[in-house]
């Protein structure tokens, strides 16, 4: 087809092609979804930024606690550790600040302080995993929340937006028009949609998260028995309970 632009050398008399009509923008796009779906559309909307905001700062947060490195440093000290190479063990393991180091070094601190008996020295290596296990879990509930609560608010928000679209027809009587009916049945099933797909990737969110921190217990479960029931931690605590 010959533009407008090249007529003139060709002689012919052309029209300009129709420009195509603008696309809304995607932001206004979503805005005019979550306004047809109502008030439960906008709690949907406040969900899932908080949803993302927390999967975020989860990754963030399991990111400098060492989820997915610091395992080589771990595991350098203690194969000095089971040399007997204990000071250089433990300075390796010095300004370290993934979970599996500070267990690693709080166990190994254990084993060589003078006044703790096994018992103890277990006790405490306890109480340290408790609370960093804790940290990596913080977060997990309020995933398991929008898991929970964000279908819970799409069926609330279909359920209203059928009621309201049945008492329209009810008022129009024999004059119910059924496109009208249509288009508001299909506009409640949108908080439907929109609490599922808020749901479902919190949920993969959430498993994966709750994967990471089964990994990391048994990490520094295994950790803490090769420092507690090496020969020089066990040479140390018969020293201690004597």
């Amino acid at each position: 087809m010959i533009l407008a632009g090249i007529g003139g050398r060709t002689g012919m008399e052309t029209n300009a092609l129709p420009l195509p009509e603008p696309t809304p923008d995607a932001l206004s796009g979503v805005l005019d979804l979550i306004h047809l779906g109502g008030p439960a559309m906008w709690a949907i909307a406040a969900l899932s930024v908080a949803s993302l905001t927390l999967i975020l700062w989860k990754v963030m947060r399991l990111a400098a606690m060492g989820a997915w490195s610091g395992g080589g440093h771990t595991a350098r000290a203690l194969a000095l550790w089971k040399q007997g190479k204990t000071a250089e063990a433990l300075s390796v393991l010095d300004r370290r600040h993934s979970v599996r180091a500070i267990l690693t070094r709080t166990a190994m601190r254990a084993a060589l302080e003078p006044g703790l008996d096994r018992d103890r020295a277990e006790a405490e290596t306890a109480r340290v995993a408790r609370g960093l296990l804790a940290q990596a879990g913080w977060g997990l509930r309020g995933l398991e929340l929008a898991v929970a609560v964000g279908p819970l608010l799409g069926l609330l928000g279909t359920v209203t937006g059928m009621i309201s679209s049945f008492q329209s027809l009810q008022a129009a009587g024999v004059r119910a028009d059924t496109a009208t009916l249509a288009g508001g049945i299909w506009e409640a099933l949108l908080t439907t949609a929109a609490g599922m797909a808020v749901a479902i990737p919190a949920q993969i969110a959430l498993v994966w998260f709750e994967s990471i921190v089964d990994r990391l217990r048994h990490d520094m479960e295994d950790a803490a028995t090769q420092v507690l029931m090496s020969p020089q931690a066990a040479s140390a605590l018969r020293q201690a309970a004597e």
